[in-house]
């Protein structure tokens, strides 16, 4: 019995993008292979006070309205009299002129290391009459809202009973994709299973292609899906195999983090339209930057989706006309969005270029990590000369002199790319270094839908999953390590040497696990410990249980650290236990790793659940023992043993 039949009627893919989000459908007893049709839900939210309206984007902003601001009655939406939170259209625009109100860039924040997400952050630098929620709330709020959305078009088919899949940067560590799961969890949306958004663009790309798809692109090809959204850029190579007779799809490499996208682009237009201002004589309050970046990406929106538009009329609020004159007026030009974007963000650079880091100052506000060079040239560059060794790995022949992995195919993503100039000039550069080697010229995969084609890849992956049509194969987007403290006597200024033991490989699979061999190690009972945690994306080689006690700068990124008291049951605080590991990666596309007692049968699951936090009460750690019956937690004790798992 398939699973339509035992009443999943529908495959859903939900796209949290940084500045918008999408869901799309497909009919899963309506379907007709790669040519299966889907719909995208046209989404009910507030455009003004008390008018309710449907758009197929519900924009990712928060607004936290003073308590008089609104009335009751001017947010009833379909399915609630009283929402909680008001998001959408209505946010974004009151955003725009109280921008100290605006929650904006929440997946941005889900992923940065350095702030525990669960916190009430944002808006970050607002008054403290503002109430702040957290990133992880915000992305709460906007499930929330797009699962009522559904409910009420779908009254027969909840959403909570249909299949669904929730996308993510390919780029995003597994504290990100935990926190991710479990707002789906706080919505009653447990069962949702998560993608990596480059590879859902792909799906879309072949399902609109209703079957053609093998006629644009050959055995060998290297597809380069570049996806560049509000908040990230995010880069994958996807290679095209051939198994008995049937062409194949893997996913050989994935790009580090780079927050690095629409947000910045907005920004650097804002401080373009400033500069004529203060040309003018003008000076703005950091408030009207904020507004003034609101306002230029509804601009930027403007000129992209219409190419008719030589301009848009921009006007900068203020609080009265003994302030610089009273409202300022603007405007943003189609030439000015080209040279600022084109030029700026895409600039020629050679196939050598590595991103400038510039050193951190030691008093820095809280704010996004943002990449510190804004050039996406070079991150690409950086990449591509970076997984040469991904070609090797997957049988792609290069040309002796290669400096870099040549792509053979482009799929864009992301709102960006639907500015003919920025794919151009992309496309340019990328040739330009393909011809200094001799190399074809890359092509564009034509055909995609960069608002819209992650929710839909999303849907049709769900019906992927149920063994209809070609499958991305990819598993994990990196290698994964925990820190091993050595055993050895201590040396006055000298740290215990650290080693990384690789507890899931690139590419380890959904819904498997992997014991490591056997080797023996201690966990610390009872006593607060932090887990360091490594990954690597150009680390391809390694498997399960390689112990590492060197590795060239750059190889391993340190992720967040785990703060967690593993619970004594059976032991004394501070005991180290001797145990063995097992780590394996869950339907959903999270990473758990359990430590197993090497006597008993004493099991304790270490998750990445949480960024690292000084409140205890944010960790959810369990442990559990192998028959399946709970362990009394170990009460909170003020050591604070940053050993990590000792070898």
């Amino acid at each position: 019995m398939t699973e339509a039949k035992q009443g999943k009627r529908y495959s859903v893919g939900i796209d949290l993008g940084t500045t918008h989000c999408v869901l799309a459908s497909v009919d899963l007893q309506h379907s007709e292979g790669e040519k299966t049709t889907y719909q995208v839900l046209p989404i009910p939210q507030l455009y003004n006070p008390g008018v309710v309206e449907s758009d197929s984007q519900l924009p990712s902003f928060v607004y936290q309205a003073h308590p008089d601001e609104l009335p009751e009655d001017d947010l009833v939406l379909p399915w609630s009299d009283s929402p909680q939170s008001i998001v959408g259209v209505i946010a974004r625009q009151l955003g725009s002129k109280t921008p100290i109100r605006l929650v904006a860039s929440a997946k941005s924040w889900l992923c940065h290391t350095g702030v525990d997400c669960r916190n009430a952050i944002l808006p970050v630098n607002a008054p403290e009459e503002v109430q702040r929620i957290s990133p992880f709330d915000a992305t709460v709020d906007f499930l929330e809202h797009l699962r009522d959305a559904w409910n009420d078009e779908n009254k027969e088919h909840p959403l909570d009973q249909q299949d669904l899949v929730i996308t993510v940067p390919a780029s995003f560590d597994p504290a990100a994709r935990e926190l991710t799961a479990d707002a789906a969890r706080q919505v009653g949306l447990g069962h949702a299973v998560l993608l990596e958004e480059p590879q859902s663009a792909l799906y879309s790309w072949i399902q609109q292609t209703s079957g053609s798809w093998r006629d644009q692109v050959n055995i060998g090809d290297v597809i380069l899906v570049i996806d560049v959204g509000g908040g990230t850029t995010d880069l994958s190579l996807i290679s095209v195999t051939e198994e008995e007779g049937n062409l194949l799809l893997d996913r050989i490499a994935v790009g580090e983090h780079i927050l690095l996208g629409g947000d910045n682009m907005d920004l650097a237009l804002a401080y373009t339209v400033k500069a004529k201002l203060e040309a003018e004589g003008k000076q703005l309050e950091m408030w009207q930057i904020q507004a003034l970046t609101h306002a230029c990406r509804d601009a930027k929106e403007y000129l992209f989706n219409d190419e008719t538009i030589e301009d848009v009329p921009l006007v900068v609020p203020s609080r009265g006309s003994s302030l610089i004159g009273g409202t300022l007026r603007s405007n943003l030009t189609r030439e000015e969005v080209s040279q600022v974007l084109v030029d700026g963000f895409l600039p020629f650079v050679e196939v050598t270029e590595v991103p400038a880091n510039q050193a951190r100052t030691g008093l820095t506000t809280i704010a996004l990590p943002y990449a510190h060079d804004a050039r996406i040239t070079a991150h690409l560059a950086n990449f591509l000369s970076r997984q040469q060794v991904a070609a090797t790995e997957s049988g792609i022949e290069l040309p002796d002199n290669a400096r870099f992995l040549h792509p053979t195919a482009v799929l864009f993503n992301g709102g960006v790319f639907k500015s003919e100039a920025i794919c151009e000039r992309l496309m340019a550069v990328l040739n330009q270094w393909l011809d200094a080697e001799q190399a074809q010229p890359a092509r564009i995969l034509s055909g995609a839908d960069c608002d819209l084609a992650v929710a839909k890849g999303g849907a049709y992956y769900g019906y992927v999953r149920q063994g209809h049509g070609v499958r991305i194969r990819g598993g994990t987007a990196a290698s994964y390590y925990i820190g091993v403290e050595s055993a050895m006597p201590a040396i006055p200024g000298m740290p215990a040497p650290l080693q990384a033991l690789c507890i899931a490989p690139f590419g380890m699979e959904e819904g498997t696990s992997a014991d490591l061999p056997p080797y023996e190690c201690g966990v610390i009972v009872g006593e607060r410990v932090r887990f360091r945690f490594f990954s690597s994306t150009v680390r391809r080689d390694d498997r399960v249980g390689v112990r590492l006690e060197h590795w060239p700068q750059g190889e391993l990124e340190e992720l967040d650290e785990i703060d967690v008291i593993l619970p004594e049951e059976g032991h004394i605080a501070g005991e180290v236990v001797p145990v063995t590991l097992v780590a394996a990666v869950t339907e959903t596309g999270t990473l758990q790793l359990d430590a197993v007692a090497t006597q008993g049968d004493k099991r304790w699951k270490i998750e990445y659940d949480v960024r690292a936090g000084d409140d205890a009460s944010d960790i959810d750690l369990t442990e559990h023992a192998s028959n399946e019956k709970e362990g009394d937690s170990a009460s909170d004790n003020d050591s604070d043993n940053p050993g990590k798992m000792l070898g």
